[in-house]
């Protein structure tokens, strides 16, 4: 493809656009998370008052959710490598579009698991692993800055959009609000991808972090294949520590707007919903500028050991006051975690075959973002309360950060 055909149109035509295809990033992002990662916690709510349903069933369809995404995000990993990345954010959002109009015409609990699959392979087109995929492309010794810039758009998205989805469905119950969450996704994914969002520097004559290409430039990606990083420690050490640390962040994230409504209001509980993104919002861009200051696996360990703290205090607090506060605690280390599992691989394996390695840690970390909403929401309906299923989830939090501690430092190899 020429430069002309390839240019990002909202930036100048001989200025780096690496920040505004950062910018674009940011935006797909932000209307995955408030539609998809956030807006699972609304849905759960929604079906729950509306059909009746039990949380725990209702917990089992979100697993399921997560689970087809994972699976999904390793075909999108492959096809990331191959193909033009607009084309799935394309793909995703007429998928996704589709199946968001069909939650209104959910009326059995296998039409739930019909739709969470089909949108979450929409989802999985135009997620973490896809942005940053692109991200890491186009940035190398200003990684951490672009990354945190761009997954703040999973945060913002819950500040800002998952309040609006929430008040909309409380108005119109799923069936009404259904069309409008569809029309939503397909614009929030087709424009930035349009407009900002390009695969690849060399594309545009331009080196990572904003250098002209040299002529007769040949590319060839640092870093380390997939079956080389598979075969070190550092990649199991962490995988299986995100599979503990995610587990108990999504379950404790997609209760928590019924925890909150169920101690305070349905006002108070959407408020929840944007001081967590808010708080994860500026804490992930505090962190983008002070990581690159400390070695990655330490401030992983204290990330996932406050986060575990967060989660804890949550399940004690019953006034609004505190309960808001842990709330922000919680969210300050949410975006953070999100933020570290891209940032140790790239920082230990490189971009040569990022996608496919971050695919694949991302699976098998996956088990326990599938198992924490169903762990939770089983306790929960088991002891009437949140106060147990949140003491659970922070000590799982707890136990990821000790193995976190065994995965020495992601600046070597082995």
């Amino acid at each position: 493809m020429s430069q002309t055909a390839t240019r990002v149109y909202l930036g100048k035509k001989d200025a780096f656009p690496g920040w505004w295809v950062v910018g674009g990033c940011f935006t797909i992002l932000f209307f995955s998370s408030a539609l998809g990662f956030y807006g699972m916690s609304v849905y759960l709510n929604a079906f729950s008052k509306e059909l009746g349903w039990k949380i725990s069933s209702l917990s089992i369809a979100t697993t399921f959710f997560f689970l087809v995404g994972g699976i999904t995000n390793m075909l999108v990993a492959r096809l990331i490598a191959k193909f033009d990345v607009r084309i799935l954010i394309y793909a995703g959002a007429i998928v996704g579009a589709g199946s968001l109009y069909m939650l209104g015409h959910v009326s059995e609990k296998w039409h739930l698991f019909v739709v969470y699959g089909v949108f979450a392979v929409a989802w999985s087109c135009s997620g973490l692993t896809t942005a940053t995929t692109v991200v890491t492309r186009w940035f190398h010794t200003k990684r951490a800055p672009g990354i945190a810039a761009a997954s703040s758009g999973l945060s913002m998205g819950g500040v800002v959009l998952t309040p609006i989805i929430k008040k909309l469905i409380d108005a119109k119950q799923m069936s009404g609000a259904s069309p409008y969450l569809a029309l939503i996704w397909f614009v929030g994914m087709c424009v930035p991808a349009y407009l900002l969002i390009r695969p690849d520097p060399l594309a545009l004559n331009w080196m990572p972090d904003g250098q002209p290409k040299p002529e007769n430039h040949i590319s060839e990606l640092p870093g380390v294949s997939l079956a080389e990083a598979t075969r070190t420690k550092f990649f199991w050490v962490v995988t299986i520590g995100y599979v503990l640390v995610m587990g108990s962040q999504v379950g404790a994230i997609q209760q928590i707007v019924k925890l909150v409504e169920e101690r305070t209001t349905p006002g108070t509980a959407a408020l929840a919903t944007s001081v967590l993104s808010g708080a994860s919002v500026v804490f992930r861009l505090i962190g983008g500028r002070i990581i690159p200051k400390f070695p990655l696996a330490k401030f992983m360990v204290f990330i996932a050991v406050m986060q575990g703290v967060a989660i804890i205090l949550i399940g004690q607090m019953e006034s609004t006051i505190p309960l808001m506060l842990a709330i922000g605690l919680f969210g300050a280390m949410v975006g953070n975690v999100l933020m570290m599992q891209s940032l140790l691989i790239a920082q230990r394996f490189g971009v040569r075959d990022y996608p496919r390695i971050s695919a694949r840690s991302g699976l098998v970390s996956l088990t326990g973002t599938a198992i924490g909403p169903i762990l939770i929401g089983t306790i929960r309906d088991s002891s009437g309360g949140y106060t147990v299923p949140y003491l659970v989830a922070g000590c799982i939090s707890l136990i990821g950060a000790l193995i976190f501690t065994t995965s020495g430092p992601a600046e070597v190899a082995d």
